[in-house]
């Protein structure tokens, strides 16, 4: 059998000297495909639309060509759009580490963050800027943010925000970016409407798919456990007990999160959350804490589905199936991310059945049925304690039915506008009633 081609180098794509020295610097040594196939159009200044599952070097297929293309131009002429905060700062930290020793600069514009420091940061026109939709028409309503002179624009993660109603935003956004220009659409996914979107938006672009549209990770051990809502908690706290891997749970709900995260906390795990209650700092604190091992198990909601870069978390698990079959496969890209192996649970009750359907018309592909572990000391206690806890809900507090508003109190607005039903009753005359055949 011949020798498999050896995969070609990043100064066979012909960067310059500086570029390829801060990749070295960063430790990145050969490209990935989707690399190897987006950044030579780039280069040439082609649109390109580029279709790959999560973890396979997106980020860094548009960011090292639009780093060559402006180094050394004065001004801001490149703009990164990303769905939520975390992406965006995840581009960041991309960016600071391919523009080492100051080639291109960036600033980050999100939401959850104050306006003056990112106003000062606008004032010392960087080279980049990286953004959510909405806070850049923030500040283009404010006139703190001039994309006159933006020449590459980048749409990452296009259809989570098409799927997020940032269309409105998007549009505004591009009505202010000069044509021509170059723009570089990326996305797990190639639904319907981003392809609408990339067909209005996008000068003849170069289609670069290194994956089918809907394919999951490769390396990704996926599987489904059919079980009642009741005993989700459960098998949730058994499959934490089978192994140490970091784990990512993600519901689909805030108050389900925060409930979840009691739960796994109770019986002695590291947790932090991740939702839109939580503020900016907060959310760094988890996302930093799990990145570092601080915390074992990180519970979101989808806001950080494609904001989460974290090398080697070994099981994420959908305790809730997503609404959008689409974001199954950004879930799932968390685990088993560019070269590593990990493991994607799915927990469905019966009222989730349809939901489950469609994602596996999405990938082409059934989930294996896994059996409960049901035998498991940890489903087995859980299961136990929420049964004692749904028959006995504690003993009624001493103030329980008692009005907390002192006598001497005022009373509210609402008391006050809204008389009770009784005496507005009273205060109403009644129709006399009619009798029968009256």
């Amino acid at each position: 059998m011949p020798p498999e081609p050896a995969t070609p180098s990043f100064e066979a794509l012909g960067l310059s000297a500086p570029v390829l020295a801060a990749l070295r610097k960063a430790r990145y040594v050969l490209p990935t495909p989707i690399q190897l196939s987006a950044i030579p159009p780039a280069l040439q200044g082609k649109d390109v639309i580029g279709c790959a599952a999560t973890g396979t070097g997106k980020t860094a297929a548009f960011l090292i060509p639009m780093v060559e293309r402006l180094c050394g131009k004065p001004g801001t002429r490149g703009l990164v759009l990303a769905p939520t905060r975390e992406l965006a700062l995840q581009i960041a930290e991309q960016l600071e580490l391919f523009g080492g020793n100051s080639l291109v600069r960036g600033a980050v514009v999100i939401g959850g963050l104050g306006m003056y420091q990112q106003v000062k940061a606008l004032k010392g026109s960087p080279e980049v800027i990286i953004a959510t939709p909405g806070r850049l028409v923030d500040h283009l309503q404010q006139r703190t943010v001039d994309l006159s002179a933006v020449e590459i624009l980048v749409l990452d993660e296009a259809d989570r925000m098409l799927d997020m109603g940032f269309k409105p935003q998007l549009t505004r956004i591009l009505s202010r970016v000069k044509r021509p220009r170059q723009t570089l659409l990326f996305s797990a996914t190639m639904a319907g409407e981003v392809a609408d979107f990339a067909q209005k938006n996008l000068a003849s672009p170069v289609r670069v798919e290194v994956s089918r549209s809907g394919a999951t990770a490769e390396r990704a051990e996926q599987g489904v456990y059919a079980v009642a809502q009741l005993d989700k908690p459960a098998l949730l706290l058994a499959l934490l007990e089978d192994g140490a891997d970091t784990v990512l749970v993600f519901t689909r709900t805030k108050r389900r999160a925060d409930k979840l995260a009691k739960s796994v906390e109770r019986v002695g795990h590291a947790v932090a959350r991740i939702h839109a209650d939580r503020s900016q700092a907060q959310r760094r604190h988890a996302l930093d804490g799990f990145k570092s091992g601080k915390y074992r198990v990180l519970i979101a909601t989808d806001i950080a589905a494609r904001g989460i870069d974290v090398e080697q978390i070994g099981h994420v698990v959908n305790y809730d199936l997503p609404h959008v079959p689409e974001d199954y496969v950004h879930r799932v890209g968390r685990t088993a991310r560019a070269a590593a192996s990990g493991k994607a649970s799915s927990f469905f009750s019966p009222e989730e059945a349809p939901l489950l359907r469609a994602i596996e018309k999405l990938i082409k592909a059934a989930l294996p049925l896994r059996p409960l572990p049901t035998d498991s000391a940890a489903f087995i206690a859980e299961r136990e304690r929420a049964k004692v806890a749904r028959m006995d809900p504690g003993a009624p507090q001493p103030t329980h039915g008692q009005p907390t508003r002192s006598k001497d109190q005022p009373l509210g607005r609402h008391a006050r506008t809204h008389p009770k039903k009784k005496a507005l009753a009273a205060s109403v005359p009644h129709a006399p009633r009619r009798r029968p055949g009256g």
